[in-house]
């Protein structure tokens, strides 16, 4: 656990532990914009390091333990830069980037900064810019600005999380009792779901993404899944691996890490 520093008071919280194995990769873990290092840590991180690879989990400026600049623009451009800069500095090995949700992006772009990695993983990343996504980025938005993180998760939570989730975590949810509270506009999530979420760029050049890439698809996301488009933009890719999990949806580290770990396992055996 450690603190990288980019200026006074921005800075990026990180977990790095080098691979012990000498031909280990290092996995680098791009969070969700509401997500932190425990999605990585808590299952997925120790299974892979148990491999003989190497982990890297950060959290961007706005999550957990990563500070900011209140009047900076918590944009996809600067999580990018942020992310530039840590890799540089760090230089893991053998870097395989992986990406949760928006964090795919935020990873293919940093791979086209001319960040070296042998793999890209996305899950659950592929969509296509247009009024459904903006409509869902301002409805986010919408409920964090009426009830904060607790209204987001009583409403999208159970589009965005499997079944067998829903069955052990719905007591945990919608409580009687919930008084919801705003959450201010000046806070780390907000700014990252109003200034990132809704300002992403989802144009990428996908045909200039020539390393190995794999793509995994929770088949229970209903909120972000569009399977036509998944399928165009895997096309789009010289070299890609595509795997289908139905009985997972949009948070698969948080639905079926241990299944996600051995996923990844076993793309990197192919490298």
């Amino acid at each position: 656990m450690a603190l990288f520093e980019i200026g006074p008071q921005d800075l990026l919280y990180y977990e790095y532990q080098p691979a012990e194995d000498a031909g280990g990769f290092t996995f680098v873990f791009f969070n969700a914009l509401t997500g932190d290092t425990n999605t990585w840590e808590t299952v997925i991180g120790p299974q892979l390091r148990g491999a003989g690879h190497g982990t890297l989990a950060y959290n961007f400026r706005g999550q957990a333990e990563s500070s900011f600049s209140k009047e900076l623009e918590l944009s996809n451009q600067l999580i990018v830069d942020d992310a530039v800069k840590l890799l540089e500095a760090l230089k893991p090995p053998r870097a395989i980037l992986v990406g949760l949700s928006i964090g795919g992006l935020f990873a293919a772009q940093t791979w086209l900064r001319d960040i070296p990695a042998d793999g890209l993983i996305l899950i659950n990343t592929l969509r296509k810019s247009g009024p459904r996504l903006q409509w869902i980025g301002d409805a986010l938005v919408r409920a964090a600005e009426v009830g904060g993180l607790d209204l987001f998760r009583d409403l999208f939570l159970p589009l965005l999380m499997n079944e067998d989730w829903q069955l052990t975590n719905r007591a945990s949810f919608l409580k009687a009792d919930m008084s919801y509270q705003p959450l201010p506009s000046d806070a780390g999530h907000y700014k990252l779901l109003a200034e990132a979420g809704r300002g992403a760029d989802w144009d990428l050049p996908y045909e200039k993404l020539n390393l190995p890439v794999l793509v995994v698809t929770g088949l229970q996301d209903h909120v972000f899944l569009e399977l036509e488009v998944v399928g165009e933009l895997c096309a789009r890719f010289s070299n890609v691996k595509r795997v289908d999990m139905p009985t997972a949806g949009h948070l698969i580290p948080n639905e079926r890490p241990e299944e996600l770990a051995t996923i990844f396992l076993d793309f990197v055996k192919e490298l």
